[in-house]
């Protein structure tokens, strides 16, 4: 019997078992294919037994897009990959993911790609036979449902369209995708919706960097990303000072700019640099009328170059996610550029590469906002950049993708000297083009098949650093969630948490305070023979080491020991007496007051000592002067052993039941010498700057 009839007869038995039933009633993207196979003369040489029906469908696909037979793409796969990649276990998912990402490269560089139903159907299924690749994991599909998407299949098909998705907030991404439909598993309606979005996107952006917007004013190449303010109900407030004007905020991917709305047109813009280094602080700010801070929807800018912050505002009726989405934009455009200047990006591709990235993630956020989430959406956790400030361990992942970029400059320079052409890299494409364009393979090297920003069977440097950075920030969430969780209210129960935390100090200090007073004279004695030889010696090094090396110890013997199965030992505090509102404002009260005082104190101390160095009361300053000589004389020319020792005893023997009485009438003399000296004079003046803004 040939090979044909025998996969036709394998092909008759699954639909008879209905292991096909799904694609055949379900899911109608899959029947033409079925049909296609069944009926073809040759479906021996299109049909790999080792896959699943669902993974011979996707290639049977993407050899259509790249214009080659299933057996060609075979061969190619077999000489071009390692033998890792090759292994029988492997092979399947493997051999998918090369025809998966050779027909991707091929089909984002056809126009208007991500408007094709059939391009965003065949990304959806290839994440589908992603988690299904084998003959032996199909059954794993259910076949009463539409097949959903996991987390591991969209990250790894999703990155290599750089407009889809990008490694480093693909799990946000799909984590915002899936709450679309309060599931936990991606649906094709969603992903559909999510695609629409992104080319409704990038068309309004290509609209508006072919505009006359801010014609004469912006440099070439500079592409406008967003504008907001050009519906006269909701302008943009520009604040500077007490003043404040409506107008239109423009965002490129250099700069920032306002047009104030004059009568008929705008007034000329006003440009506040995102690519320089201006020490630019860009942050959340609070506005309100007449300098009054009252609503949180503002964005505050402060650089270098301007006297005094910006401060823009976006009115809203409630919430303030208009200024959060302008202030994540903005922050990623900033923060692309300082990536740039720390890792000294020098050549136009790899820079472009970088503005690129940010590009393309405002992008999504525009998509993002297209599907009408209810949930508040953490715009920042979608822009790469931003990701990268916030995640425990972002700088190694920005140091990592410095590295492959400059890699991929060298290699993409190596070939052009070969060939004669430089391949363009997949991003910069992308929005230098935007939208006539999208996409294009990196070059590949022989160890392994790299495109775009994945590889075939095989994690890239990236992707590792981003999976450390993410095990790294889930312990961070379980700390903070403790954290969140022994928060308690009140300043009386707080203050009684602290005392409950600090009694081990307080015990010990009490002990060394009972000490240093004599109250034991025994115990004092014996302890201060004994510190005198340490100090002697010279040992003082050696006793905080063996306190270190206890205290390790201590550790360790409370892991080892300790019931693992028992919960953390909780700190038990006795609450204070409930207390109303009257008596938490006496509370706070006092405790200001207190704090004041603290305050007055230390100045008056300030003071005082000013006045000594000013010589402001002679007889105290020549006084003074005397005991600094006389300490300086000793530090001089009596070795550290033996001032310490001499600090130590003037101090431990003070209470001592021989110098009690001295010490008593010394200290007297000291607080009455104190008390006799005058503080310096105190001039209090108003502020120039802030009678001009009152008036």
């Amino acid at each position: 019997m040939s090979s044909s009839s025998r996969t036709m007869d394998v092909l008759e038995g699954l639909v008879k078992d209905s292991s096909l039933k799904w694609l055949l009633g379900k899911q109608s993207s899959f029947d033409e294919d079925i049909e296609e196979i069944e009926n073809s003369p040759s479906a021996g040489a299109s049909w790999i037994p080792e896959l699943s029906p669902v993974a011979n469908v996707v290639i049977r696909r993407c050899s259509k897009v790249l214009g080659v037979s299933v057996s060609e793409l075979q061969d190619s796969f077999k000489q071009e990959a390692s033998e890792s990649v090759k292994q029988p276990s492997m092979f399947p998912r493997n051999f998918l993911e090369y025809c998966c990402f050779r027909a991707l490269a091929l089909s984002v560089g056809v126009t208007g790609h991500l408007s094709d139903k059939d391009f965003r159907r065949l990304t959806f299924d290839m994440m589908v036979a992603w988690e299904v690749p084998s003959a032996a994991s199909q059954a794993l599909l259910s076949v009463d449902e539409d097949p959903t998407v996991g987390l591991e299949a969209f990250s790894r098909i999703a990155p290599a369209v750089p407009i889809i998705a990008d490694v480093i907030i693909c799990e946000n991404l799909f984590g915002m995708l899936t709450s679309a439909s309060n599931s936990v598993r991606l649906q094709f309606y969603v992903y559909d919706k999510y695609l629409y979005g992104l080319e409704r996107a990038i068309k309004k952006m290509k609209s508006q960097s072919e505009s006359s917007l801010l014609s004469g004013v912006r440099s070439k190449g500079e592409k406008i990303l967003e504008v907001d303010g050009t519906v006269t109900t909701q302008p943009v407030l520009e604040h500077i000072g007490i003043s404040a004007w409506p107008g239109r905020l423009i965002l490129t991917d250099h700069s920032l700019y306002f047009e104030a709305i004059k009568v008929v047109s705008f007034d000329i813009p006003k440009r506040y640099s995102l690519s320089d280094d201006l020490k630019q602080v860009i942050k959340p700010e609070l506005t309100g009328p007449w300098g009054t801070r009252l609503f949180d929807k503002a964005v505050s800018y402060k650089s270098i170059s301007l006297p005094e912050p910006v401060v823009m505002e976006f009115p809203e009726l409630k919430g303030h996610t208009r200024r959060d989405y302008w202030l994540s934009i903005i922050l990623e455009v900033l923060y692309a550029h300082r990536y740039i200047k720390k890792f000294k990006i020098n050549t136009g591709v790899a820079k472009d590469e970088a503005i690129s990235k940010a590009v393309l993630g405002i992008l999504r956020v525009q998509a993002i906002q297209e599907l009408g989430l209810t949930t508040p959406v953490r715009y920042e956790n979608l822009l790469p950049f931003n990701l990268c400030d916030q995640l425990p361990g972002g700088d190694r992942i920005l140091e990592t993708l410095a590295e492959m970029s400059s890699s991929r400059v060298l290699e993409r320079t190596n070939k052009a000297k070969d060939t004669g052409t430089l391949q363009s890299m997949s991003a910069s494409d992308m929005v230098s083009q935007l939208g006539l364009v999208f996409g294009a393979t990196s070059p590949k090297s022989n160890s392994s098949l790299v495109v775009g920003e994945v590889m075939v069977g095989d994690v890239n440097p990236l992707e590792k650093a981003v999976k450390q950075s993410r095990k790294n920030y889930e312990k961070v969430v379980l700390a903070q969630e403790t954290v969140n969780g022994v928060k308690v209210d009140g300043i009386d129960t707080n203050a009684a948490v602290m005392k409950e935390l600090l009694l081990p100090v307080m015990e010990m200090g009490n002990w060394l305070l009972s000490l240093a007073y004599w109250d034991d004279p025994l115990k004092s004695f014996v302890f201060c023979l004994f510190s005198t030889f340490i100090i002697y010696r010279g040992w003082i090094g050696y006793v905080c080491a063996i306190a270190s090396l206890f205290l390790a110890g201590f550790i360790l013997l409370t892991r080892c020991f300790s019931n693992r199965e028992k919960a953390m030992i909780e700190l038990k505090v006795i609450t204070p007496p409930p207390m109303n509102t009257m008596e938490q404002l006496l509370a706070v009260q006092n405790a200001i007051s207190q704090l004041e005082e603290l305050i007055q104190d230390g100045n008056i101390v300030l003071l005082k000592f000013r006045a000594l160095l000013l010589s402001l009361f002679p007889q105290a300053s020549e006084k003074f002067a005397v005991a600094v000589v006389i300490a300086a004389l000793m530090m001089i020319f009596m070795p550290c052993n033996y001032l310490v020792l001499v600090v130590f005893l003037e101090l431990f023997t003070r209470y001592s039941p021989p110098r009690r009485a001295s010490t008593e009438r010394l200290m007297r003399r000291l607080k009455e010498w104190w008390f006799s000296i005058p503080a310096a004079p105190v001039v209090l003046e108003q502020n120039k700057e802030d009678n001009k803004k009152t008036k």
